[in-house]
């Protein structure tokens, strides 16, 4: 089971800079720098070498119902802030826009402050690939959606950053609106391994892509976790790197 923000602390916001094309692109400048980087990437692994990799099956948390269909990227997460060089507080800014022409919106509702369930309608994350999209629902706290269907590019994105996304019929998506409008604290668990959604009395079949779910229950999203879980492999590798002959000595 996935249990706390903790396991999501993941290496997701590191983007490009010109600095980082500066040093990394330039042969010369990585010989420079050879020392502080075997220093720090030695520190790096040794801090985070106790990883394993995330395993999900099950999400559970009370939910926020957007039984609208065909919500577009853009409105996930406004173009203005594609600019952003890091997705640290993109979080806040989900549904800006539509938050701004709708007071009532759920995301601004403080009885699904706090929800981790997010429950659509058909065709959720259609429009533009923006990774910014699903990146700034998880940082709003959304760690599981329910849906009629999804845009692939958008499933793709979530799948990979550890969000499974699971789909439902309308008639079951609406049960499940109304149970959760009736109480907001209503924990709604979202098993991957029996396909089913349960919310209070409330148990509905969902179904999602072998391929995600494999993914997903096994830890196999989790590329970071991956990496590290192979650190006799990456302690050879370095020690084959001129730039980086220390790091395995240590």
């Amino acid at each position: 089971m996935l249990t706390g923000s903790a396991k999501r602390d993941r290496i997701l916001n590191v983007m490009p800079t010109s600095r980082n094309r500066q040093l990394f692109g330039n042969p010369l400048a990585i010989q420079r720098q050879a020392p502080k980087l075997s220093r720090l990437s030695r520190d790096c692994f040794h801090k985070s070498a106790t990883r394993i990799m995330q395993i999900i099956e099950t999400v559970s948390g009370t939910a926020v119902p957007l039984l609208l269909d065909d919500i577009d990227t853009d409105r996930i997460i406004p173009a203005r802030y594609l600019r952003c060089v890091t997705f640290d507080g993109l979080g806040e800014h989900a549904f800006e826009d539509d938050r701004k022409q709708d007071l009532r919106h759920p995301f601004d509702d403080s009885r699904f402050t706090g929800a981790s369930v997010l429950v659509a309608g058909r065709n959720f994350g259609c429009g533009s690939s923006r990774e910014h999209a699903p990146q700034s629902l998880l940082r709003w706290g959304v760690k599981a959606i329910i849906a009629e269907s999804f845009a692939e590019i958008f499933f793709g994105n979530c799948t990979s950053l550890g969000i499974p996304c699971v789909c439902a019929s309308r008639a079951d998506l609406d049960k499940l609106g109304v149970v959760i409008q009736a109480d907001p604290k209503l924990v709604v668990t979202v098993d991957l391994m029996a396909g089913e959604v349960r919310a209070g009395s409330i148990c509905v079949k969902v179904t999602m892509a072998d391929s995600a779910r494999q993914s997903l229950t096994t830890g196999q999203w989790d590329f970071l976790g991956q990496l590290l879980d192979n650190k006799p492999g990456i302690a050879t590798t370095a020690a084959k790197l001129p730039y980086l002959n220390h790091f395995a000595a240590s």
